[in-house]
């Protein structure tokens, strides 16, 4: 399976980014094999609107099938949920400390969004 993880850096070790749509990377992790690549959000991170979908746009793209992340605004939750992408939310740490919450069953799917657009 691959997972996006939020990111403010481009490695396992970088803080992960609360933020979805504005976060400045994703970590994209191949569940089965470990291998792992850093995607850059920049172009939507510093969009004046619509960051949140631009950037589930872009998981989607990714071939993401699950998302882990600090919190995503309505209109991100409902374009990931289009695109058949599980949503999961409260991580914290490092985006390696983030891949340890999920496989280890500590983060739960989301059922909605958890903030305002525009967080």
């Amino acid at each position: 399976m691959k997972i996006a993880i939020t990111s403010q850096g481009t490695n396992m070790q970088s803080a992960l980014d609360p933020r979805f749509g504005r976060a400045a990377n994703f970590i994209i992790v191949d569940s089965e094999t470990g291998q792992w690549s850093a995607e850059s959000n920049s172009i939507n991170a510093n969009a004046t609107q619509g960051a949140g979908i631009q950037a589930a746009k872009r998981v989607v793209e990714l071939g993401a099938e699950a998302l882990v992340t600090g919190h995503v605004g309505p209109k991100a939750f409902a374009a990931l949920k289009a695109g058949n992408v599980q949503i999961y939310l409260g991580a914290s740490g490092t985006v390696a400390d983030a891949l340890q919450q999920f496989k280890q069953g500590r983060l739960k799917a989301a059922g909605a969004a958890d903030v305002e657009g525009h967080w």
